[in-house]
């Protein structure tokens, strides 16, 4: 295996493919390199026995080649996959059609590398506007609970986490819309005192 050196595009010596990680200097440059190369360079190939891919009469086939036995269905659609088709993913079987993100509803959770944290959205909303102002809660308190419905029933982490930062935002939310309604109320009831309003 030939690697360069990033520096000056020489090849290194065999010493630095030999082992999964060297660190040494360039013998052209002298620039301190640190190699590390995949493990799967060192692991051996999964060996496929050909004798479990050809079909006898009897014999389920793959849906994607008719000529090769199947060995395992896929836990999405169901189909027939030989030993070439069938993917191992978080502890299921995935035929390579449900892997295209076409075809799924929707991203497969256990290839998500990020979420949005609606609850900590929800949350933030909830408080800060709360310490600093009273005013931006009449326009926060309605979005923190639509958050709050809308998002209750999505995965909120990649780790997983409990529901209670929705719950104390849907609570934060509901006072700061109680007490506007009872702020309202105090006007009008006030209003009507002082001859404001009209009987």
């Amino acid at each position: 295996m030939l690697i360069a050196c990033p520096n000056c595009n020489s090849p290194l010596p065999e010493t630095f493919s030999a082992h999964p990680h060297v660190e040494n200097d360039c013998p052209q440059c002298g620039t301190n390199l640190a190699v590390t190369l995949f493990p799967a360079l060192f692991r051996p190939a999964a060996k496929i026995d050909p004798q479990s891919l050809v079909t006898t009469e009897g014999d389920a086939t793959c849906f994607e080649h008719a000529n090769k036995r199947a060995v395992a269905v896929c836990n999405k659609c169901g189909r027939f996959l030989c030993a070439l088709c069938e993917v191992e993913l978080a502890g299921k079987v995935w035929c390579p059609s449900c892997l295209i993100p076409a075809n799924t509803a929707g991203p497969i959770q256990a290839l998500e590398k990020r979420r949005t944290l609606f609850d900590s959205i929800a949350l933030a909303l909830a408080t800060l506007p709360a310490l600093l102002f009273f005013y931006p809660s009449l326009f926060t308190a309605p979005v923190i609970l639509y958050l709050g419905i809308r998002y209750w029933k999505k995965p909120s982490s990649i780790i997983p986490r409990g529901k209670w930062r929705f719950i104390v935002a849907l609570l934060i939310a509901t006072l700061e819309l109680g007490g506007v309604a009872v702020l309202v109320i105090a006007v009008i009831v006030q209003q009507s005192k002082t001859g404001a309003i009209p009987k």
